[in-house]
């Protein structure tokens, strides 16, 4: 680890500081030119210690980039050896990392030159275990921040809320972390909502540290890769929730999660299965807000297609 000098206040002297290898994973398919700027993004921080940018080609051709590496910072480009998917290429590139510290950041966004030596900062307190930090929402139409107010988010938020700035791209976590929580789910159908999952069972062994800064851009197109796919997020969404019997503590999050399968059972025309399951939603929560959005869809006024990117419109998800 590269060592820099800092002055003891004790005595004048200095003394050594370290800095932990941080290995980075990017999972990607076939987005060459976005993919290269989020790794020169990665490879661009200004920590001081090590960086070691794993790309991970998804059942694709490794292909090389041209991306200038610098010193103190490697590039490692790998084929995805697990299960097709984003799980299981963030496994793979896991599996070939060295770090001490471990991120992710999606093909499609940018980190800002400081997130990780802003994020390091709070992994010094050894109570926390993961670290997080604020978002930009940069797409067609929406150029918006999306930061907490709060420093610390713990697992009964997280069965409440999905907590939209906890995104992939922002989390720093330790690779005791990673060890505890396990890897990410692979069986998840889809891969849909396997970072909410693994959220779920860091969260569990670890507060996540908050740094309230905006520090990565999330290239927004709201989840379209999930267009017209409502089937497997009816199954996702049945699966996770079979998984973690702990989110029946949250009234208002089993509601969220009940009402995005009532949404895309009537976004996929099961207009029957979508009223059973609305009416339990109601019974949970009546204010919650996927009730609203769902009715017009069961009833053939809109389709689900429409509603997604009205929300999507908004920095919104359903």
């Amino acid at each position: 680890m590269p060592d820099t000098t800092v002055p003891d206040t004790a005595g004048g002297d200095t003394v050594p500081q370290t800095y932990p290898e941080i290995s980075v994973v990017v999972a990607t398919r076939d987005r060459p030119g976005l993919l290269e700027r989020a790794v020169a993004s990665i490879l661009g921080q200004d920590y001081p210690g090590r960086i070691e940018c794993i790309v991970v080609y998804d059942h694709v051709d490794v292909r090389e980039l041209d991306v200038p590496a610098g010193p103190d910072r490697s590039l490692k480009l790998i084929a995805n050896t697990h299960r097709q998917g984003l799980p299981g290429g963030r496994n793979s590139g896991v599996e070939a990392a060295t770090g001490e510290l471990l991120a992710f950041c999606d093909d499609d966004d940018i980190w800002l030159p400081t997130k990780l030596s802003r994020q390091a900062e709070r992994l010094a307190d050894p109570a926390i275990g993961a670290v997080s930090c604020g978002l930009r929402l940069r797409g067609p139409g929406i150029d918006k921040e999306r930061v907490l107010d709060r420093d610390l988010v713990v697992l009964d938020e997280l069965l409440a809320d999905r907590v939209m700035e906890v995104h992939s791209s922002t989390m720093l976590v330790r690779r005791s972390t990673w060890a505890a929580a396990g890897e990410v789910d692979e069986d998840i159908p889809g891969g849909y909502s396997e970072d909410y999952e693994w959220l779920l069972r860091v969260s569990a062994h670890t507060p996540i540290a908050v740094v309230r800064e905006a520090l990565v851009v999330v290239d927004w197109h709201g989840g379209s890769f999930y267009f017209g796919r409502w089937a497997t997020i009816v199954e996702a969404q049945r699966y996770l929730i079979d998984k973690h019997p702990e989110l029946a503590r949250s009234r208002a999050g089993m509601a969220r999660l009940r009402g995005q399968i009532a949404f895309a059972l009537a976004s996929g025309h099961r207009r029957t299965e979508a009223v059973k399951e609305l009416a339990a939603v109601v019974r949970l929560n009546p204010r919650e807000k996927r009730v609203l959005v769902t009715v017009p869809v069961i009833l053939g006024l809109m389709t689900g297609e429409r509603v997604l990117r009205m929300a999507q419109k908004r920095g919104k998800g359903i």
